[in-house]
């Protein structure tokens, strides 16, 4: 089950990090304005406290395998929602990233 929880507050913080930072990005550079900024740094300051409910204390193991979980989850908001097309190396990279957050976060330590 500490797995599954992982798992999905890894999902929720891309959201909230990469939906955010989307915001901010059509607020400023699809000139929506002012409140999409606003949502994307709210957003963002989400991200910054599912992290906090990792149940792994360690900081910088928590954001090491949220490194991995970012670049997968960034291509797949492109996909959904910008339509964009990755390319077999975009696939393969982003598989590399999931399998270092494997090994970080769910590798058993003695």
């Amino acid at each position: 089950m500490t797995i599954i929880r992982s798992i999905a507050l890894f999902i929720l913080a891309a959201l909230a990090e990469i939906g955010g930072a989307w915001l901010i990005w059509q607020g400023v550079r699809e000139h929506k304005g002012l409140p999409w900024i606003g949502a994307g740094i709210a957003a963002l300051g989400a991200y910054g406290f599912v992290a906090t409910l990792q149940p792994d204390a360690n900081f910088g193991r928590i954001l090491a395998a949220y490194g991995g979980i970012f670049v997968a989850g960034s291509l797949g908001w492109a996909m959904a929602v910008d339509k964009f097309r990755p390319d077999r190396y975009d696939i393969a990279g982003a598989l590399v990233c999931l399998l270092g957050v494997a090994v970080i976060m769910y590798v058993p330590r003695r």
